[in-house]
């Protein structure tokens, strides 16, 4: 049987290991930023928005030659996230003053945030006084800030989605193919977060509303990219129950395995949540299926 290794959901063999193998000998002397852009040219290995996919191509072949399958250059200089931990996010002092009442009685402006001078307020917000803090998304990501008069009180993050959520990808019916090719059109609800002086009464599916109806506008504008489906994850033992995502009729899936998308052994390893999705399309399984 020949050579085998899997990655990132796909399985690679000799043909494409030799591939690397012919651009590594090619270009001797150079680094492996430069080896991971050649070869996304030549596998036209790119994102949805066009840029080359060198991230998961680098992760590719640091795992072929860790395997000893190919021999890398050594790195050109040490990267400075792999030699110094990340600094955390500084406080920024906001208007605190506690604010009860009705949702009629709150003006709002929703902003997105990622890539403006207002990234740095939603993650000081979001590190000291969200219960996971923050840490940096990795892959596509948007940021929303709610402003009332000014004055921040909510706060909403998006990521990619993960590859593997068997209640998602059930619910989904799609084949592995579909998912593989559609992935990017799923963006997942990484944090939120009602600031603790706000006590408003529906505010929380009120705000999954307006992201709802422009967070694919917002994603293609950013990324190039549409989004047809919304996810995220409910933590029952932290006490959550995810009344906001049924009051804004997102539905509840199931629940996860517990065991992490690197897991090995099998056996659940963190706690099980719920999961719940909601299509931004009448016809988002049709979307989804669309395999080119």
């Amino acid at each position: 049987m020949g050579i085998e290794v899997r990655y990132r959901g796909k399985v690679y063999t000799e043909p494409e290991i030799e591939d690397i193998r012919k651009i590594i000998a090619r270009h001797p002397g150079e680094s492996r930023f430069f080896l991971s852009k050649e070869l996304c040219r030549l596998w036209n290995w790119t994102q949805p928005n066009g840029a080359p996919r060198d991230m998961v191509c680098r992760g590719l072949m640091l795992l072929l030659d860790r395997k000893g399958l190919i021999t890398l250059p050594e790195r050109k200089r040490e990267l400075p996230w792999l030699s110094r931990k990340r600094a955390e996010p500084p406080e920024v002092k906001v208007d605190d003053t506690p604010f009860c009442g009705p949702l009629s009685s709150l003006p709002l402006d929703l902003l997105m945030v990622r890539r403006t001078p207002e990234e740095r307020l939603y993650r000081s917000l979001i590190h000291h006084h969200h219960y996971l803090g923050y840490t940096q998304p990795v892959g596509e990501h948007l940021e929303y800030i709610a402003f009332s008069e000014g004055r921040p009180i909510a706060l909403i993050g998006w990521s990619s989605a993960p590859r593997h959520i068997g209640a998602r990808d059930r619910y989904l019916g799609w084949t592995k193919e579909e998912r593989i090719a559609n992935l990017h059109k799923i963006a997942v609800n990484t944090r939120f977060l009602i600031l603790p002086w706000i006590e408003v009464p529906h505010l929380a599916s009120c705000l999954l509303g307006q992201v709802a109806r422009r967070i694919s506008r917002d994603w293609m504008r950013v990324y190039r990219h549409p989004i047809v489906w919304l996810e995220t994850f409910v933590d029952p033992e932290k006490g959550f129950k995810g009344t906001c995502y049924k009051a804004a009729n997102w539905k509840r899936l199931g629940l996860t395995t517990g065991r992490g998308k690197n897991d090995q052994t099998l056996r659940p390893n963190r706690s099980l949540k719920y999961v719940f999705g909601y299509p931004l399309v009448k016809d988002f399984k049709k979307t989804l299926y669309d395999v080119l």
